[in-house]
Order: structure tokens, then sequence, then C-alpha cells
């Protein structure tokens, strides 16, 4: 497994969250995103729903560093969206005073409490996606990913491929990960440097990183495709080795689950926004 980016990749132990149907994991990813972004609006509600992921990562007995690693895939993404909204963001009515007014830029309390909400909720979301990935297998993600799409093979959309096309998506990630890693390892080796100049002459810098990249996904991309056509893969008609199902475990889990966002929501509402 990559130290460095853990979205995408399977953490292969025996758990009580890696036992759990993968409907219901990708259900409780669902209500952890919808939950971060119109459930909650202070920072108590944060801080319950970040104690709760940890709850959850005990459980699974992941190692706390393997989830902790997904959020280098997006921190630059997490630092420049929070930096965009305390710069430009605004809220609508806005009363409290004014701490920085310089040039076009004004910074009041509501707006730094804004860009820390948006920075906890990307955050909230890349530790729930790589503890997703962590304790579910690609098989199963596809297959639950199936499930819960089976209503739209109603109106004739091919469901089957549309997840597997995500779980590859997911399971390539690290993989990618490592080849841009061995790239540019050797272009250091031959005298290449990634790391000095300005922004702009690293940015110069790694084009000569992309082009080997985009071309080595693609000749991963060729491998794949003639791996399936070379064992006549189609989708259809495609039985399963292991048929999922709900257990006492997963209607357990889910009223747990259930019960402590709830409680997150009702302490929402009790304590108000910021």
């Amino acid at each position: 497994m990559s130290k460095d980016v853990s979205l995408g990749q399977y953490y292969p132990i025996s758990s009580p969250i890696h036992r759990l149907n993968p409907c219901l994991k990708l259900l409780v990813f669902i209500g952890f995103i919808i939950v971060a972004f119109w459930g909650i609006s202070n920072f108590w509600g944060f801080g319950f729903l970040f104690l709760l992921l940890l709850v959850i990562t005990l459980v699974s007995k992941v190692p706390i560093k393997s989830v902790l690693s997904s959020l280098k895939a997006i921190l630059f993404l997490v630092i420049i969206t929070a930096l965009i909204n305390l710069f430009f963001g605004a809220r609508k009515g806005e009363t409290d005073p004014i701490w920085i007014n310089f040039w076009f830029i004004k910074i009041s309390r509501g707006v730094i409490v804004d860009a820390s909400f948006l920075a906890c909720r990307l955050i909230i979301i890349a530790l729930a996606s790589g503890l997703l990935t962590l304790t579910t297998s690609p098989i199963e993600l596809t297959d639950g990913l199936e499930i819960l799409l089976y209503p739209l093979k109603l109106i004739k959309i091919p469901v089957h491929t549309l997840a597997l096309i995500m779980s590859i998506a997911l399971r390539f990630i690290p993989t990618l990960t490592e080849k841009t890693q061995t790239i540019m390892s050797a272009q250091k080796a031959r005298g290449s440097k990634l790391d000095s100049g300005n922004f702009i002459n690293k940015i110069k810098a790694l084009v000569p990183v992309l082009i080997p990249l985009l071309i080595g996904s693609f000749n991963v991309a060729d491998q794949l495709g003639d791996a399936m056509d070379a064992r006549c893969y189609t989708g259809k008609n495609r039985t399963k080795y292991k048929i999922l199902g709900f257990g006492l475990r997963d209607i357990v889990s889910i009223i747990i689950f259930a019960l402590a966002i709830t409680g997150i929501i009702l302490l929402n509402i009790f304590v108000g926004k910021v």
C-alpha cells in the first residue's frame, strides 16, 4: 500500500466495518456528505462528526495514519478553496466588524467562520471517502453501487457499466500516484529541479512529469481493455459469486449511525449557528 495516498486502496483485515454490507457503507458515506454540508452550522457539530469518524476508524482496525493520508490528495484543494472563500467570500447581511480591510480584501469574523466550515466539510468528505475505500474492496464497491443505482435500469441506463467505471477509477488512483512518484524520482535522478525556483518555474518543471504520466495512463487503460476483451467480458448476464444481503449486524449499525447523526443535528439545532 502506498504510504502517501490511501484513497482507492483497500486495507485487507477482518473487522466489523469490513464485514458490513457495501450498500450500507455507501449510504453512510452519502449521509456524511449531507450532514456535513446541510446539517451542521457550528463547530460543535463538526467536532462530534470528526469524533464519529474516529470511532468508526477505531472499530475498523484501520491505522489512523492510513485514513489521514487520504487528506494529502486534496490538501492543496482545501487550502486554495478556503483562501478564496476567505478573501472573496461575504455573508449576506453581514453585520460583523471588518477585521482586515486592505484594498479589495475585506475579512470579517463571519467570513473566517464560513471559510473554516468549508475546510471542515472538505476534510470530512476526504476522511470518509478514504475510510470507505480502505474498508471496502473494489468488487464490493462495484456491487454496492450497482444495487444502489438499480432504479436507473428502468430508463435503460447501463448501471453495471457505470458502477464498474467508478470502481476502476477509484482503484487506479493509488496506481497513478505511484507512477507519478516513480516518474518524478526518475526526473530528479536526471538532474531535473522539480522543487526549486518560483511558482512559474515549478509549473514548467511538471511538464516532463505530466507527459509520461498521461502516456502511461493510456497504456494502463489499453492493457486493462485488452485483458477484459481476452476474457470476453461484456457485463451482460453477469452472475455473482457472493450475494449481498442485510444481516443483524447491518441493521444494528444503521440504527446506531442514524441515532448518532440525529444527535448531531439536534445539537446543531439547540446550539444554533455560529
